[in-house]
């Protein structure tokens, strides 16, 4: 599909468009991002429309989950190129709000979650969940969807949002979508347009350290060997490893290998200036 996508940046018009489509018995869906899309996004755009009949795709960079030394001024952003990628697969409107409309003066509200929160990305960006939740919770209220769609690179954030959404009663539902990965297995993400040259051709390593420890913890070897295996060929590779864990998949608590449940194998680490995580189930 091409041509234009329509961009609504208040909050009468969105919300007019989307009972529009309800009076129409039409369903809607949500994708929310920061722009700089890439083709994962379109792939969250491509699920939503097969799951429901109109798709709205947010735009915009969430300072909330930003520390002060982190990268939101140089995040990179490219508003025209995302709204042509986003016409190219059907994306029916796009929600573009600025600053002060997500947090105009005298905001002083905030989601602050615990349980899926606790631990891995909260050790390193304490600050990183409460951003995401409250802002989460404001487009989920706004555009009102029956479905918001996730993609599981962002494997913690993801589990984050569905008990957001469970615990508060929210009315939709979230899907998780599988990581969209390059030819050389390196998940795709904004971030990647950081990496040098000779950053690209090392960070497919990160994805295949932990296949080697989700290959390992699924044949039931010595697991907390095969983590430190992984985070030494990491570091020996040039990665600054925050951590490399492996975690029950639905509650992200430390794994009881013995216990039945599915694990998940997460990873965040540092390729020279620029931070990638990753993640493969067991």
């Amino acid at each position: 599909m091409s041509g234009a996508v329509s961009v609504v940046r208040s909050l009468e018009p969105l919300r007019a468009q989307v009972q529009a489509w309800r009076a129409a018995g039409e369903s809607v869906a949500l994708i929310p991002t920061m722009g700089a899309l890439h083709r994962g996004h379109l792939e969250l755009v491509r699920l939503a429309k097969a799951r429901c009949v109109r798709a709205v795709a947010s735009i915009f960079v969430n300072p909330a989950q930003f520390a002060p030394h982190e990268d939101f001024d140089r995040y990179p952003r490219d508003e025209a190129g995302d709204l042509a990628k986003l016409a190219s697969v059907g994306c029916d409107l796009v929600w573009g709000p600025d600053r002060s409309q997500m947090y105009p003066d005298g905001f002083a509200t905030k989601v602050v979650p615990d349980g899926a929160a606790e631990g891995l990305e909260s050790d390193f960006r304490p600050q990183f969940f409460a951003g995401v939740a409250t802002v989460c919770c404001k487009l989920f209220t706004q555009v009102g969807p029956d479905i918001a769609v996730f993609g599981e690179k962002d494997y913690q954030q993801l589990a984050v949002v569905r008990q957001m959404v469970r615990d508060l009663d929210l009315p939709l539902k979230i899907v998780g979508a599988e990581t969209v990965r390059e030819a050389d297995g390196l998940a795709m993400s904004s971030r990647n347009a950081y990496l040098s040259a000779e950053e690209r051709r090392i960070a497919p390593l990160l994805h295949r350290a932990i296949a080697d420890v989700a290959r390992a913890a699924a044949g039931r070897a010595d697991v907390a060997a095969a983590v430190e295996g992984g985070k030494a060929a990491l570091a020996a590779a040039g990665f600054k490893v925050d951590y490399l864990e492996v975690r029950d998949a639905e509650t992200l608590r430390p794994a009881a290998p013995d216990a039945g449940r599915p694990l998940r194998v997460l990873v965040a680490a540092w390729l020279g200036k620029t931070r990638l995580i990753d993640n493969v189930a067991v």
